[in-house]
């Protein structure tokens, strides 16, 4: 008996410390877990962070060039020669686009207000201040104003056939006067693109003389005298698109001047009529 007492003693002393040492490794384990998932955690903050962190530019930063420093290379690449008459073709144009702008906007006023003033005056028989009216204001529709008056205001001048006859004189003469220049600025649309092509036409010629130098066809051989004729085309035709685009607004501005100056002969003439200075 005593030896069936030790033995279920000893059995039971050694299933309560194989448990014990399973709860002490069960209590363990999550402990453990715990360190390795606060150091997991504690990773990936770090990661987090470096990630977030601004990462320096270690290459150097290449500075980009400007568009005039752009169209230099460019120019010089071209061949300067032919690239300089493209160039004195631009800047003569603008110069005459320029120069029609400003002569057609100082020479737009205001149609009705200065008929309705000049008809006021006419209808008052101060036909004197109505011709230093229209002296005193710019433009062509001022000056079929004032050779109007002028011919109202003579004593064998002042008959209706004389008058229109005048009015359509001096239209004539402000019409041409507005078209002044503009023949030079179709001239240098034409010229642009004309002297790109011709700079083509070179570059061909001598990207052949390089082959026949040496013998081959290679790209290396024919892209010096390629690149010359393409950059003179580029830039011709951009010239004459630059100068179109003025060409066009001149236009318009031409066109509105020529209307208004007709809505003004018609006014004088009405006005004309209706005065007591006039021959009937």
């Amino acid at each position: 008996m005593k030896k069936l007492f030790a033995i279920v003693a000893m059995v039971a002393a050694c299933s309560f410390a194989s448990t014990s040492s399973v709860m002490a490794q069960e209590e363990a384990a999550p402990a453990e877990a715990a360190v390795v998932d606060s150091a997991a955690v504690d990773s990936v903050a770090e990661a987090e962070a470096v990630e977030a962190a601004p990462v320096e530019d270690v290459t150097p930063v290449e500075e980009e060039e400007n568009l005039h420093k752009t169209l230099k290379t460019k120019f010089i690449e071209g061949d300067a020669g032919f690239m300089s008459l493209v160039a004195i073709a631009l800047v003569l144009g603008l110069a005459f686009c320029i120069e029609r702008v400003v002569y057609l906007s100082l020479a737009q006023v205001n149609t009705r207000k200065f008929c309705a003033d000049m008809a006021a005056l006419v209808a008052a028989g101060k036909i004197d201040q109505a011709i230093a009216k229209a002296k005193a204001t710019r433009g062509p529709v001022a000056q079929l104003g004032r050779k109007a008056m002028e011919c109202l205001n003579s004593n064998d001048q002042n008959d209706m056939a004389t008058i229109e006859r005048t009015i359509n004189m001096e239209a004539e003469v402000q019409g041409a006067y507005l078209e002044e220049n503009c023949s030079w600025i179709t001239l240098f649309i034409a010229m642009a693109p004309s002297l790109g092509f011709l700079g083509t036409v070179i570059g061909m010629v001598m990207a052949f003389d390089d082959i026949q130098k040496a013998g081959d066809i290679s790209p290396t051989v024919v892209a010096g005298g390629m690149k010359v004729a393409l950059i003179t085309t580029i830039f011709g035709i951009v010239v004459a698109l630059i100068l179109q685009v003025f060409y066009n607004f001149i236009l318009a501005r031409i066109e509105a001047l020529t209307s208004n100056m007709e809505e003004a002969a018609q006014e004088l003439l009405v006005m004309c009529v209706r005065s007591d200075k006039s021959k009937k």
